[in-house]
């Protein structure tokens, strides 16, 4: 696995690599020690050992922006999809939050860089690498040319057109002078980067699990292509022809790149089995991952990994506690000050189809629903919560059981470890005795669907679904605008995914695997390429079709079926949210689609009321770079 199973090569640079990091690999593994004893990289990269520690260092920042908030905050907020007044509120809200000292905005930026920086002193060196093949050496540095062609799609897509870096800063020395270059720059270097990764990558990197290889420079390549096509160049069409060539590439060759898609059964969807935990570290579907070494925590950060779906939680500790919940509910483990993202109206009521029992999984495999009583005994409900949420008083006295139980993980064995004994609600009592349709433990209900209001008075738990969570004009309720405002503002879906209870490691840490790019999205690129480029409908409706029937199981696939005729560029920016809500690509998706307006998000996300189209499809340019450099006025603030 990238980094992991290879830690044992990388060697003990002071030049190369920072100080925190070398702590790191020497508290955490034996080095197999090579060390030139000299400060000159030129000696140092020129062994292939070394080259090959400097190619594993460039993937140290996919831990920085996946599971974590400086990547989720810019990539996934801001969007028609989730809104937020606790976390990240200027990326959620673009107020006054906004601004060139926003942290996570540096992180980010100072993080997408230095990876660039790493990619292009390997790309700088491998020329002088000696112990290579040409073939074992283009390989290797392909690798690096992959990563900095990610990397600068995420600074342009961000930020726009701004510094674009080709030489390794040891080399070119401190830039005080930086110039910005074009959008059209970057995608031209991105592009070419990529297609040296196509070319020169392997089709399976083996047993290094995480380090990329072709089936994911083709998808990042299909990616890159469709979103140049937002620049509004004269060959706009054939950037799209080109992306679905490339994505075609994949799924017609799924066997030779070594992907599937996960297929349905009678009883389970392709899409349920995808989030599967047991199917994570191996997954089919995935291209490109954030691989994470759940075993000796060799990872940049160590075992703080999987911090996804404690910023997706709803308020277990407080609201839900009157119910019986406790924050380690339903597998959720974090703490209180880390909830706040909830999804938007659209998202919930529009996207996704709002019935009891829709065909398509994808929003109960999205989001958790339901929470169950944690709090290790029985719980009565009493007069005052009645009283409080309006319920009927036939429900007085009745006990909401407890779930709470250890969750026996032995039969998780990898790699000769074996994981037990996390204590999670959900696990015991899970019946329903009195015929209800609901389960006995059941604390907390949030349905996407609209249940009457004098049935669920009559229902012996919580229950909030949309016509409590939002104002009639699609905003959320606030406690200013409701009696009951400032509970239901805090009662939600959950994102459920990135959670299985298969990798819980600690009331903190989840240590599965995180996709950045997967099968699924591929499909869909190819879809809106063939709209894009000769609004091929059927072709569209082709790939589209085949990422809903599995959403479905096999009896209900056809429910899922679209006609060609339904299919254009609406539907399909509609159906990446079904299918990829909350996997890190929604803001690059509403910037391709032209959606990154006032007009469209006070449509499908009112409580965004700041949106400037002047300025806020970028983000500030960080005010450390502002201050570093001679040529401030060059770049301005972005506009900020």
């Amino acid at each position: 696995m990238i980094i992991l199973q290879e830690m044992k090569k990388i060697l003990n640079y002071k030049i190369a690599f920072p100080v925190t990091f070398i702590m790191l690999l020497i508290a955490s593994c034996s080095l197999e020690e090579f060390n030139p004893s000299t400060a000159d990289p030129a000696i140092a990269y020129s062994d292939r050992d070394g080259f090959e520690s400097l190619v594993n260092y460039c993937y140290d920042g996919l831990y920085y922006f996946y599971g974590k908030i400086d990547g989720i905050g810019a990539m996934e907020l801001g969007t028609d999809i989730w809104i937020s007044e606790s976390k990240e509120k200027g990326f959620s809200l673009y107020g006054s939050d906004m601004n060139t000292e926003l942290g996570t905005l540096k992180v980010y930026w100072q993080g997408f860089y230095a990876t660039i920086n790493y990619c292009n002193l390997a790309i700088y060196y491998a020329d002088e690498v000696k112990g290579y093949t040409e073939e074992e050496r283009n390989a290797k540095v392909a690798e690096a040319y992959f990563l900095r062609g990610w990397s600068n799609l995420y600074i342009v897509e961000q930020f726009g057109g701004v510094v674009l870096r080709t030489e390794p800063s040891s080399v070119s020395g401190t830039d005080n002078f930086p110039v910005r270059s074009t959008e059209a720059e970057f995608y031209d270097l991105i592009i070419s980067d990529l297609k040296f990764a196509c070319e020169h990558l392997p089709l399976d990197q083996g047993v290094e699990r995480g380090r990329v290889s072709k089936k994911a420079a083709y998808g990042m390549l299909a990616k890159a292509y469709l979103q140049r096509t937002r620049l509004g160049e004269a060959d706009a069409s054939e950037y799209a022809r080109l992306a679905l060539e490339a994505a075609q590439g994949i799924i017609d060759n799924q066997g030779e790149y070594g992907c599937a898609l996960y297929t349905s059964d009678d009883t389970k969807s392709g899409y349920s089995k995808l989030w599967d935990g047991e199917n994570n570290k191996t997954n089919m579907e995935f291209l490109f991952i954030e691989a994470v070494d759940h075993e000796a925590f060799l990872n940049p950060d160590g075992s703080n990994r999987g911090r996804t779906r404690q910023y997706y939680l709803m308020d277990l500790k407080n609201i839900g506690a009157e119910w019986g919940t406790t924050e380690k509910n339903c597998a959720w483990y974090g703490r209180a000050n880390d909830r706040g993202i909830k999804p938007t109206k659209y998202l919930l009521t529009e996207v996704f189809k709002p019935e009891k029992d829709p065909a398509d999984t994808r929003f109960e495999e999205t989001f958790f629903t339901r929470y169950f009583n944690s709090k290790w005994a029985d719980f009565t409900i009493n007069q005052a919560l009645i009283t409080k949420y309006g319920k009927d008083t036939s429900v007085l006295g009745h006990v909401i059981k407890n779930t709470a139980g250890t969750y026996n993980t032995t039969d998780v064995y990898y790699g000769g470890k074996s994981y037990y004994g996390v204590n999670a609600s959900g696990n015991t009592n899970m019946v329903d005795e009195d015929g209800d349709g609901y389960l006995d433990g059941l604390s907390v209900f949030t349905p996407n669907y609209i249940i009457p209001a004098a049935e669920k008075a009559m229902l012996p738990f919580l229950c909030v679904d949309p016509t409590d969570m939002f104002e009639s004009d699609g905003r959320w309720v606030t406690s200013a605008t409701m009696p009951l405002g400032s509970a239901y503002k805090d009662c939600y879906p959950s994102m459920r995914k990135l959670s299985s209870l298969y990798w819980i490691y600690s009331n903190q840490h989840w240590q599965g695997d995180v996709p950045i790019l997967r099968l699924g999205e591929v499909y869909l690129i190819a879809a809106e390429a063939a709209l894009r480029f000769n609004n091929d409908q059927a072709a569209a409706a082709g790939y589209v079709n085949t990422i809903r029937q599995r959403a479905a199981v096999t009896g209900r696939a056809d429910e899922m079926t679209v006609n060609p005729g339904d299919v254009n560029l609406d539907f399909i920016l509609a159906e990446r949210a079904r299918e990829l809500a909350g996997e890190q690509v929604r803001w690059c998706d509403l910037k391709r689609f032209g959606k990154l307006t006032s007009a469209y998000l006070s449509a499908k996300n009112p409580d965004i009321t700041n949106f400037d189209d002047s300025k806020n499809i970028v983000r500030p340019i960080p005010q450390s770079f502002l201050d570093a450099i001679a040529n401030p006025k060059e770049f301005g603030s972005n506009g900020y």
